[in-house]
């Protein structure tokens, strides 16, 4: 049913992406699916660029990459059936983006619990879902 499943993560919460990592793990075990584990790194603006260091972007960029590859360390998957990505833009696109790249099967989001303001997801778990070619499943912390 599933070839290709998208898991999205933050490395720096891996905690409170713990069940989505799980249920993604599951759900690859399940159907022999591969794996996709992509990280996003937010594009500094013009502001922050100019205050931050001139190679603050590409060093930040390579720490999450560093992150994210002890986060696929930790998954229990053939190396052949696990792919890290690591892009840079806003989160949304990026998932979405990938998501059409790689003909993914399946999204599945970790998503918060839901505050007054979010009424039922996160704005970029709520924009995958609008927005994605394939199946989401939103899986809560």
């Amino acid at each position: 049913m599933y070839d290709d499943i998208l898991l999205p993560v933050d490395p720096e919460s891996v905690t409170a992406s713990s069940r989505a990592i799980e249920t993604a793990v599951r759900l690859a075990r399940d159907h022999a699916a591969v794996l996709h584990v992509l990280s996003v790194v937010p594009r500094l603006g013009r502001y922050a660029a100019n205050i931050f260091p001139e190679d603050f972007a590409e060093k930040n960029a390579e720490a999450v990459k560093h992150r994210l590859e002890q986060v696929g360390a930790d998954i229990a998957l053939p190396a052949e059936r696990l792919r890290l990505h690591v892009a840079t833009g806003s989160v949304y696109d990026e998932i979405i983006t990938l998501s059409r790249k790689a003909e993914i099967d399946l999204i599945v989001l970790a998503s918060h619990r839901p505050e007054l303001s979010d009424y039922l997801l996160g704005p970029n778990a709520a924009r995958v879902v609008r927005h994605a070619d394939c199946s989401v499943m939103v899986v809560r912390g």
